[in-house]
């Protein structure tokens, strides 16, 4: 549900403005309404950046620091200079990186001409004697060189020839010397070692830095946020009476009143407080019990809802947790969700064990509904020995005579449950938010809709005989006819009002049955991954007959680990996509639900949180 809030507007003395805003943000419950439409003077544009450049930072730094840094904060140091020392570490490092491939390239041409002593080659050059390299194809070599130019051939590879000519003058042959770099090979080598040696001091100097003060420039990031709500509010602050006093407007939950009237009584400043309005544009509070809490990160994916909404999490949690099980389709693997939650909420951050819980209800809902539907790991749980009294539970095979899936048709009635829900929050949505005149055309639509599928299956379950489900039909069609062609509009012409209503009908005609269909893909997805599974069960004890008692086993416990783990990644990806997508399509779209609203963010102190 939607925790309700009350509009507050203080006015405030300028020179106790500072110390007014900095209780206010102890307090931690005020969300302040913001004027700026994303205007920023130059001092909140260069935190923003700053903001931006120390988020960067920490990613990298816990990262380097192997997520365990160490938990001291220095408070003496300044995160300026600790940003300096992180560019400087990490800039050394890049250097080495980037001189390295220029000194292995180095090494690469001269290992061609071996370890030689360049001095003396200068030697020879203050003799009168010049030495220069050449290369060129073995082809193109003359023989005559030897001869005239004191050639020497040090080497011979790929078709190349590489030798040297000693001269008493530079010669003028048509190939171009080689510029080989100025140090011996044996040289080269050791300033690579000694370069390789530097990059690994860097590289550990930088990791012993991002573990010692990681914590530190996470405290200072923290000061930085704080610092940039603290202007934000201000920005959003308006100065009356020539600057004399300043305005600030803000929202509290209800139930946070007492705390903030007795803060703004002891403070002296005036202030009113009244009832947030449907028109208002309130921000959005969620309070849910435990398990629909769980649910709220999905609803927050989509959008928070306004305030004239509905929460649509209740609804989603428990549809959701059935889509995700049916997809599933396996009791078994319900039970590795269970275990699996269980452990990793043992070993993770305290901020990821909510999502745990999740995976362990899921895992639950998923057990549940696996053995309902018959399968576990695979294996047909209906096919196995068990008593009567439980395969009696059990949804699986045909429909009496006919081809069609016990499976199959449940997936339909649960998309037309789950729509049918939809169009009655829509249709008492615009009822409060409009009014019932307003809202005639959702009503009619339920109307329409529910009265046929109820009087259908009262029908067919022959509950009520054949006449009475006629005139049924024939009352519930026309008086769901006037809210649909007559009534859809009050304010508009009643011609119009027909026209809009036949194009609303075919809308409503070819759009329903599309979103009904799509709930086939729980049943498909459910299916795949039961017969993928029975197909590794298959494999795995085909392997174990065929590889003998002794590594038989040993191979069929192998594909078996590798097959399940495998179909139960695959699994869950599908079972949390497309059930997400029958909650965001199919089900916001015929409940009218947009997800616009402003999430409920209080201005208050940064607090420190621990990976």
């Amino acid at each position: 549900m939607i925790t309700k809030m009350k509009k507050l507007t203080f006015l405030v003395y300028h020179k106790e403005y500072e110390a007014f805003l900095n209780q206010i943000r102890e307090l931690g419950v005020v969300h302040i309404v913001e004027k700026q439409c994303g205007e920023m003077d130059d001092t909140l544009q260069q935190f923003m950046q700053k903001r931006a450049l120390y988020k960067s930072i920490l990613q990298s730094m816990y990262t380097l620091a192997e997520k365990q840094p160490e938990e001291t904060v220095y408070t003496e140091l300044a995160v300026d200079a600790l940003v300096k020392g992180y560019e400087d570490l990490q800039e050394r490092i890049q250097n080495l990186n980037q001189q390295l491939p220029v000194v292995s390239k180095d090494i690469a041409q001269m290992e061609v001409w071996g370890d030689f002593d360049w001095a003396s080659v200068r030697r020879l050059e203050d003799a009168g004697w010049y030495v220069q390299f050449y290369t060129c194809p073995e082809r193109d070599y003359d023989e005559a060189w030897a001869e005239q130019y004191n050639t020497i051939i040090v080497k011979e590879n790929g078709g190349h020839l590489y030798f040297v000519t000693v001269t008493p003058e530079p010669l003028g042959l048509d190939i171009e010397p080689l510029r080989l770099p100025s140090l011996s090979l044996s040289e080269l080598n050791s300033k690579k070692a000694e370069m390789e040696e530097n990059l690994l001091q860097a590289t550990a100097e930088l990791k012993a830095f991002c573990k010692a003060h990681y914590r530190t420039f996470e405290s200072g990031n923290q000061q930085l946020e704080g610092d940039i709500d603290l202007l934000k509010v201000k920005l959003n602050s308006e100065e009356m009476a020539e600057g004399a006093v300043v305005l600030l407007e803000g929202w509290i939950p209800e139930d946070q009143e007492a705390d903030v009237k007795k803060l703004l009584d002891d403070s002296g400043v005036y202030y009113e407080i009244r009832k947030a309005t449907k028109e208002d544009n309130a921000p959005i509070k969620l309070k849910n019990n435990a398990f629909v809490r769980m649910y709220e990160v999905l609803t927050k994916m989509y959008g928070m809802p306004d305030y004239a909404e509905f929460d649509p999490t209740p609804i989603l949690a428990p549809f959701f947790s059935l889509f995700f099980a049916f997809c599933m389709g396996d009791a078994g693997y319900g039970l590795v969700l269970i275990v699996f939650g269980f452990i990793l909420k043992k070993k993770l951050s305290k901020s990821l064990r909510g999502m745990m819980n999740l995976v362990i209800t899921l895992g639950i809902f998923t057990a549940i509904f696996g053995a309902i539907l018959g399968t576990f790991f695979g294996v047909s749980l209906f096919d196995v020995e068990l008593p009567e009294g439980m395969k009696q539970f059990m949804i699986v095979g045909k429909i009496g005579e006919t081809t069609y899936d016990k499976q199959m048709l449940l997936a339909l009635i649960i998309g037309v449950i789950h729509i049918s829900i939809a169009m009655t929050v829509k249709a008492i949505g615009e009822t409060v938010r409009y009014g019932f005149k307003e809202s005639l055309s959702a009503w009619g639509w339920l109307l329409l809709v529910v009265g046929f599928i109820c009087t259908g299956g009262l029908s067919f379950f022959e509950v009520i005989s054949e006449d009475v489900s006629t005139w049924a039909f024939i009352v519930i069609g026309g008086v769901a006819a006037i809210g649909i062609y007559l009534l859809n509009n009050i304010h508009r012409n009643v011609f119009v009002n027909i026209g809009a209503g036949v194009w609303d009908t075919y809308n409503m005609a070819t759009g329903l049955m599309g979103d009904v269909l799509s709930y086939i893909r729980l049943y498909a997805l459910g299916l795949a991954g039961g017969m993928l599974g029975g197909v590794f069960n298959q494999l795995a004890f085909m392997v174990n007959d065929a590889a003998g008692p002794a590594l038989g086993w040993l191979f069929c416990g192998l594909i078996l680990l590798f097959g399940h783990s495998l179909n139960i990644a695959m699994s869950c990806l599908s079972a949390f996509v497309h059930p997400l997508r029958l909650t965001f399509v199919e089900y916001f779209k015929n409940s009218g639900y947009d997800g616009k609203g402003e999430a409920y963010k209080p201005f208050a102190v940064v607090k420190k949180q621990i990976n």
